[in-house]
């Protein structure tokens, strides 16, 4: 209605513009927001890798926010409550509303002031019942050993650092130079391994494609390869464009980029083929964690995530089910499935059991509305 009545005032071309503006906006706000529902959503059923266990304690089906079991990873934490990683991402969206924008020295004061208060630098002594490798590493290196900065780096290879930039990449959608720029250095600030910096900051180009409107399929990744062959993305390609024979006169130089290789682009593609192709069945959805894998380390997140967000494109609630009944790393399966269909679905189409159910649900939905208006600036 809002589009409509504007069209009565303005003319046609105006109209439009503004009402794919608001989709835009509509769509970072389900992507933040689908990232915040996926993390709750596995709260209770975190980390389960025996699923007899899993559904012994939860039922063979869940469908909702659950509380953990004693002795578990989250512990004392209510059903729709964010954990530590939840944080983490609410903590950095609050930081680039409230400066307006983002600085790496701004982040670095951030963790200072705000998060290592609040961990001690064991597993389970941390905010939110669990704090993964690479906060425990750089709590250890920074905050007792005071080593500078440039050196308290982990080598962990899981998706802590990807998660954290989900608002990089949503603020920074419409310059894919800055933000493969800003997400590498926030990586590698506290994750050393080169491969993981390419897989996250690949993801988030991916999440910003989306918002953009661009769709999760077959053509994504030779989308983002002209962007590597225009320069605009730091992949080195040796190929021609459709990683064709390359160019006999290519010579190694200083501009090939931050990350060796683009393969890190290419795999969202191949897992959207796998989610349309009739002859691939992956059935019940879920059993896609046993397919690539239910472990922590990002090389078996990101495959389940690229099929179950591109197989539940326009399906929020199946996509994060789905990812959560999956065992193991589910949280994270979640979250990450989570951003990725609410960028496609955008909030208005997210149910809204899930974001009543939140535990923060006030402060949060204000936070969502507060960083879309940022962008909308």
């Amino acid at each position: 209605m809002y589009i409509l009545h504007k069209c009565l005032h303005i003319n046609y071309n105006e109209c439009i513009k503004g009402g794919f503006i608001m989709e835009k906006l509509d769509r970072i706000k389900g992507a933040l927001m689908g990232a915040f529902i996926g993390e709750a959503l596995g709260v209770g059923p975190h980390w389960y890798y025996d699923l007899k266990k899993l559904h012994k304690d939860y039922g063979t089906w869940i469908d909702d926010y659950t509380a953990p079991k004693k002795g578990r990873y989250h512990e004392g934490l209510k059903a729709g409550a964010l954990s530590q990683q939840g944080w983490l991402i609410q903590k950095m969206t609050e930081l680039i509303v409230k400066e307006q924008g983002y600085s790496l020295d701004a982040f670095k004061t951030m963790l200072e002031t705000d998060i290592f208060p609040h961990l001690d630098g064991t597993p389970m002594g941390g905010k939110g019942g669990y704090t993964s490798q690479v906060m425990r590493h750089i709590y250890y290196e920074r905050h007792v050993l005071k080593k500078d900065w440039k050196d308290v780096a982990s080598l962990s290879d899981t998706t802590e650092s990807l998660e954290r930039n989900i608002p990089l990449g949503l603020f920074y959608h419409n310059d894919l130079s800055n933000l493969s720029q800003q997400i590498a250095k926030n990586t590698a600030l506290t994750q050393k391994d080169n491969v993981t910096g390419s897989l996250s900051v690949a993801y988030n180009v991916v999440l910003a494609f989306l918002i953009n409107g661009h769709a999760l399929d077959e053509s994504i990744s030779d989308k983002m390869m002209e962007k590597v062959h225009d320069k605009t993305l730091p992949f080195f390609a040796v190929t021609t464009t459709g990683l064709e024979v390359p160019n006999k006169r290519h010579t190694a130089s200083k501009d090939e980029g931050l990350f060796a290789s683009p393969d890190a682009l290419l795999s969202p593609a191949y897992m959207a083929a796998s989610a349309n192709d009739p002859d691939i069945k992956i059935e019940p959805a879920w059993k896609v964690s046993l397919v690539y894998g239910m472990p922590c380390a990002i090389y078996h997140m990101l495959p389940s995530v690229y099929y179950l967000a591109a197989r539940f494109k326009d399906d929020f609630e199946s996509g994060v089910l789905h990812a959560i009944n999956g065992g193991g790393q589910n949280q994270v399966r979640a979250l990450l499935t989570g951003a990725l269909i609410g960028a496609q679905v955008g909030f208005k189409n997210i149910p809204k059991r899930f974001i009543e159910g939140l535990d923060d649900k006030e402060n949060l939905l204000n936070l969502v509305e507060d960083f879309a208006r940022l962008i909308e600036k």
